[in-house]
């Protein structure tokens, strides 16, 4: 699985931004995916994570209620949706694919949890 990560910019706080990535390979609705972001100088952190049918989503703490993370399986595509950014947003952000369709555990939440990764997008967000 080969995966493209796009969306990213720079924005005010308070803005909103889109994340999308693009899987390619076959499969991709066996494969349950994943955002983090990292911010240099800290390790890689979970933002959320979906399961394969998109029926199950998992948030960070400090995410949760201003992300949403989907999936479009006909269109190999997973999303992000960043609502009420913070200056803490700002990182590069990854996607990633797990070779797991659903969301057991907490592997999920680590990054060794997942076994392919798309470049990154930058997202910055000013005050």
């Amino acid at each position: 699985v080969q995966l493209q990560a796009s969306g990213g910019g720079s924005v005010q706080t308070g803005g909103s931004l889109r994340l999308s990535c693009a899987a390619s390979g076959r499969s991709f609705g066996d494969y349950a995916m994943g955002w983090f972001r990292l911010v240099p100088g800290k390790e890689r952190e979970f933002v959320a994570a979906i399961n394969w049918s998109g029926s199950t989503i998992r948030y960070s703490d400090s995410v949760k209620g201003r992300f949403t993370m989907s999936r479009d399986n006909g269109e190999n595509t997973v999303y992000l949706q960043m609502n009420s950014l913070t200056p803490e947003d700002t990182a590069v952000y990854y996607c990633a694919a797990r070779r797991s369709a659903q969301l057991m555990g907490n592997g999920y939440r680590v990054s060794q949890g997942y076994n392919y990764w798309g470049q990154g997008t930058l997202v910055t967000v000013s005050s």
